[in-house]
């Protein structure tokens, strides 16, 4: 794909929320973290967090399909709006181009993933043979505790090879999983950046709660996948399903229906090498940390079919 530069300064985001973990072991769990839940799942409502933002650039990665979700390349500037919280801005970034991506696998080891493993780790291989020059991977295994297993790589055999001996047993850390696996792709050093979720169980041990792991998201530039094979476990407190829809939906990333092992690679990323980029500095620069929702609308040339975007939701506004 023929690349197009940056028009503008790209400057990433500092977070001050004091969730980081310590260090590169499991995750203990928190004391009676499930019962004082912060939000019900099915709670929409926006959170606040703390975020610092040294530039007031914004940065939305945009997906564009045709109706049988085939990705469209070719789009220019003009044929993108953009709005913030409902005024429209102009943009001043544009780009779409084939640039190395990090992808971080949250991989389910638990029990209930036991039928499955065969089918999964021949997913997660698949990654591997889509792997371009500077591309970078990193796994983290789930089951009763979350752990990084494999710091972010441009040598994806290192990967593979761990791969070869997981079994499953335990609960299910998932929360946890995914908080880590945004933890540790953040120190990518590319722009394009996903975590890609391969889990059927039920969230029932982790120490970090659905509330949070949401924050984390909105604060985070990292897209989510995840592979739909779905279940919930008998001693799920909620339906995974439910969680990573929400999650992937405010990332701008997606589902995907559980095909081959192939296709579930190829699908994602195909998604990730064809996204544009759109950049502009709001006209309410207010340093608020408000939530800002983010709308983009297409304006297509003639003669082209109906196509669909896909992006991230918001970003929350400079603190100081």
């Amino acid at each position: 794909m023929t690349s197009r530069p940056i028009i503008g300064l790209v400057i990433a985001a500092g977070l001050v929320r004091p969730l980081a973990f310590h260090g590169q072991g499991p995750i203990e769990p928190r004391q009676n973290a499930r019962a004082t839940p912060t939000q019900n799942p099915k709670d929409n409502s926006e959170p606040r967090v703390n975020l610092r933002v040294d530039t007031t650039l914004v940065l939305v990665p945009v997906e564009v399909s045709d109706e049988l979700n085939r990705p469209i390349s070719g789009l220019e500037k003009e044929n993108f709006h953009v709005f913030d919280d409902k005024v429209e801005q102009k943009i001043t970034a544009f780009a779409m181009e084939d640039e190395p991506i990090a992808i971080c696998l949250v991989f389910d080891v638990s029990g209930s993933m036991s039928g499955t493993l065969p089918n999964t780790v021949g997913a997660a291989e698949n990654f591997f043979r889509t792997a371009n020059l500077g591309d970078q991977f990193c796994l983290v295994t789930l089951a009763s505790e979350a752990k990084l297993v494999v710091p972010l790589t441009e040598h994806p055999g290192d990967i593979q090879s761990r791969l070869l001996f997981v079994k499953t047993g335990g609960s299910t850390a998932l929360m946890d999983g995914i908080y880590l696996a945004m933890n540790e792709v953040k120190k990518a050093k590319t722009m394009r950046k996903a975590l890609v979720i391969i889990s059927d169980g039920g969230e029932n041990n982790s120490r970090y709660t659905e509330t949070e792991i949401k924050n984390a998201v909105r604060e985070s530039d990292a897209l989510i996948y995840s592979m739909g094979i779905w279940g919930t476990g008998k001693d799920a407190i909620y339906d995974s399903r439910d969680v990573i829809e929400a999650l992937a939906k405010a990332s701008g990333g997606g589902l995907f229906a559980a095909g081959t092992p192939k296709e579930f690679a190829e699908k994602i990323v195909t998604d990730l090498r064809n996204r544009y980029l759109l950049g502009y500095s709001p006209t309410d620069p207010a340093k608020d940390g408000r939530f800002h929702r983010v709308e983009v609308k297409l304006a297509p040339p003639r003669g082209l079919p109906k196509l669909r975007a896909h992006w991230k939701t918001g970003y929350y506004a400079p603190t100081q």
